[in-house]
This record gives C-alpha cells, sequence and structure tokens, in this order.
C-alpha cells in the first residue's frame, strides 16, 4: 500500500531547512516608501523655480536704457543736445616754421614738446660766406670814414684859400683868373666831401642788407608755443622753396609748433544742420581716447562758405577746459546744446516756486527726462513707453517736448533712471514677464 506524498514522512534534512535563520536581515519594506516621500517632497520644493525658470526662458528679450536726466529739480536752465558732429584736435594758433633763407642747417636748438617763446632761435643756418660780407662792408666803411676826413680837410684848406684870394682881389693884388681858379678848387673839394658822405651811407647800408642776411640764417618762433613736430635735422640742406625729394618740408618748414592754451575742434556739419548753430552756442566736447571725460566747448566759428561738393559748413569749436591730455590731431566728438530760453526757466521756476523738491513720488518736481525715439509707442492714442521692473513690464503714459537728435524730452510720466524697453516687441502686456538682453 502506497504512502501519499504529502503524508510521507519528513526527512531530517528537511526539518533542518524549515528552521528560522535568526543571522539575517530583516525585511524593510518601509524604505520604498520613504524614498517614494522624499522624491514627492524634492519636487515639491523645486517645482516653483523650475517653473519660475521655465516661464523666464519663454519669456521675449528686450533691450532696455535708462532714461538720463537733463533738468535740476529746481528748474534751472540745462543745455539740451540739437547736434552731434566728429572732427578733430587742432590749434587755434598753429604754424609751419621756416627758413627765410636756404642753406645747410647748422644747430637746431629744439625737440618735439620744447616749449618756445616768441622771437627765441630755434635753429641756424651756415653763414661764413655771410660773415665774410658783413666782414668786408664793415672795413668798406672804416675806408669810405678815411675818405670823407681826406675830402672835409681839403675842403676846409680850399675854402680858407678862396678867402684870402678874394681878400686880395678887394685890394686889387690878386688877379681875376687866380680868384676864378680858386672858386672852381674850392667847389671841387666840396663835392669830394659829398660823395664820401653818399659812399659812407652806401657802405652803411650794404653792412645792414648783410647783417640782415645774417639774421635771416636765425629761425626764430613766431609766437609763444610748443613744438609738435620736428621736421629737420642738422646738416641738412633746406630751402625757402622746398628741396626736390623732401615733399615732408614744403616752404622750406622745419618745425610746426601749436599754442595749446588755445584748442578747438575743427568739425563738419552738413548744410542742412547749419541752420541749428550759431556762434557762442555751447557744446559738450569728447575724445575719443578719453571717453570717461566731457569737455566743456563753445562754438567759435561757422565759416561763411561751404564745400559745393560735399554740401558740408566747417565749425570750429573752441575747448574752454582743455588739459594737457588733449593733443592735437586727436579725435573728438561734438554734442552742440542749446540752452532753455529765458522765458522757460522762469515758467519753470515760477510753477515750481512754493512747493517742495519732491513731491513724495521719488521723483523731483520739476524734473525733464530723455530717452531714445525708439523707446516711444502710442496707446489708445496717447504716447507711452514700456518700462521694465522686477523682470516684468508696465506701460506708462508719458507728455513729451521737443526732439533732440535721436532722443525725445519727456516733461512728465518719467523719473530719471527708470529703464524703458526700446523697439518693444509686440504683445507686451502689463505685468508679461520680460528678459533683459545682455550686451
Amino acid at each position: 500500500m502506497s504512502i501519499p506524498s504529502n503524508e510521507r514522512p519528513v526527512a531530517a534534512g528537511d526539518l533542518a531547512r524549515l528552521r528560522i535563520d535568526r543571522a539575517a536581515a530583516p525585511h524593510r519594506r518601509w524604505l520604498k516608501w520613504a524614498a517614494v516621500v522624499v522624491l514627492a517632497a524634492v519636487a515639491a520644493a523645486v517645482y516653483p523655480s523650475a517653473r519660475d525658470s521655465l516661464a523666464e526662458r519663454r519669456a521675449p528679450e528686450v533691450e532696455t536704457v535708462r532714461a538720463t536726466r537733463v533738468v535740476s529739480a529746481d528748474g534751472s536752465s540745462a543745455a539740451l543736445p540739437v547736434l552731434v558732429a566728429t572732427g578733430y584736435i587742432v590749434a587755434r594758433h598753429s604754424s609751419d616754421v621756416g627758413v627765410k633763407t636756404g642753406g645747410r642747417i647748422q644747430t637746431l636748438l629744439f625737440e618735439e614738446g620744447t616749449r618756445v617763446r616768441a622771437g627765441e632761435v630755434m635753429a641756424t643756418i651756415e653763414h661764413a660766406d655771410l660773415d665774410a660780407q658783413l666782414a668786408a662792408a664793415r672795413a668798406t666803411i672804416a675806408e669810405t670814414e678815411t675818405q670823407l676826413a681826406q675830402a672835409v680837410a681839403a675842403r676846409d684848406e680850399d675854402a680858407r684859400n678862396l678867402d684870402r684870394q678874394r681878400a686880395l682881389a678887394r685890394d686889387g693884388i690878386a688877379p681875376a683868373a687866380v680868384l676864378s681858379a680858386a672858386e672852381a678848387t674850392a667847389l671841387v673839394s666840396a663835392a669830394r666831401v659829398r660823395s664820401a658822405e653818399a659812399a659812407i651811407v652806401s657802405a652803411r647800408a650794404r653792412m645792414r642788407v648783410a647783417e640782415e642776411t645774417i639774421e635771416n640764417t636765425n629761425v626764430r618762433a613766431p609766437f609763444d608755443g610748443v613744438v609738435i613736430r620736428k621736421r629737420a635735422e642738422i646738416g641738412e640742406t633746406v630751402s625757402p622753396f622746398g628741396v626736390a625729394g623732401q615733399a615732408a618740408r614744403e616752404g622750406g618748414a622745419i618745425a610746426t609748433i601749436a599754442d595749446l592754451r588755445e584748442l578747438e575742434v575743427q568739425t563738419e556739419v552738413n548744410e542742412n544742420n547749419v541752420a541749428k548753430l550759431r556762434r557762442g552756442m555751447p557744446a559738450a566736447v569728447k575724445v575719443q581716447a578719453y571717453q570717461d571725460r566731457e569737455y566743456r566747448g563753445r562754438v567759435r566759428e561757422i565759416f561763411p562758405s561751404a564745400d559745393r561738393a560735399k554740401a558740408i559748413v566747417e565749425v570750429r569749436v573752441s575747448i574752454l577746459n582743455a588739459d594737457a591730455d588733449v593733443k592735437p590731431e586727436m579725435s573728438a566728438s561734438v554734442t552742440f546744446q542749446e540752452p532753455r530760453s529765458e522765458e522757460d526757466t522762469r515758467r519753470r521756476r515760477s510753477r515750481g516756486a512754493g512747493q517742495p523738491a519732491d513731491t513724495g513720488s521719488g521723483a523731483p518736481a520739476e524734473t525733464v527726462v530723455l530717452i531714445p525715439k525708439r523707446a516711444l509707442v502710442e496707446l489708445g492714442g496717447q504716447p507711452a513707453v514700456w518700462v521694465a521692473a522686477s523682470g516684468t513690464a508696465a506701460h506708462r503714459g508719458v507728455t513729451l517736448g521737443p526732439e533732440r537728435i535721436d532722443q525725445v524730452e519727456v516733461r512728465s510720466g518719467l523719473a530719471p533712471g527708470e529703464a524703458v524697453v526700446v523697439n518693444p516687441p509686440g504683445g507686451l502686456a502689463d505685468g508679461t514677464r520680460v528678459r533683459l538682453k545682455t550686451k
């Protein structure tokens, strides 16, 4: 009789396998749920930041500029830009110093940067031959002076002899022929004296010519200034008309000096804009080498003639507070400015009279700012701008003033320093998130 399998006796080995292994690690199923909870908490914490980051990436990118303040809170006059032009810095008084007579340069008493005084000798030309001519002229003068002394002595003797012959003729002792001969001799002696005197005058004139010729070998400074260019060296041959093959010294110039106390900007303005300018108009000058500095300027001269080929008019702007860093031939830009009229200044002062400088909104009561024309939009038929702050855009209605070059004056509605959107994209609304374009 067979025994069912489920009723078979258990072997000893099988019973050993049924023992509980108390050394084995217990099962920890709760760790899975803990991990799930932690991941959920992390996701909840990161989600807002990720959402904001995604929204920022999807936000339109805009370019902003800061509104610039141009009028103070007390309503005082301030200059506003009307035109910008570029040019070069030049000295108002500048000269190419040349020679009056040709020859070889013997001495040079200057270098670039040397300060010279009016009349100071800067160079000399060799003049040994002229020295010899001067010595000869002086010897001639000495010789003619000796001849004059002899002629004067002979004249005086002949004059005394003539007096004696006249006395004898009156007494009837001397014949008429002897008297006539004495008179002729006296006249010849007087003529010789006059000739000797004329010879002395001529010799002295030749000496002065020689002295002046020697003086012309000295090259003197025409005015107080600084040598800004050295154009010759010792031993070179120069001429008042220049030397073949030496185009750098046309006209015999050996140096260029300039009065650096009076510098100005030489600029050219399109003839269509000349009507905006006038003599004495203030200007702001910026040198390209020092963009962080601004110098005060004033329009000194508007040339009376235009260049027909270029349709431009030359304008000179004096730099009123130039320092040692401003040098001739530097590139510069000039912003011509128009001061506010007296009537406008009085109107602003009267409107601001009795009012505090600050209205409580953080902006001065009489502040006027400039913004680019590209920032203007029209909302509801009125001018407005989009202001970017804290990553969002908001529209702002503004009151406009006159245009200034590529900018426009904002008389109200905008505080200086606020960031306005330039060329705002379509679809902007109040509260729209925007990204600022990085330069």
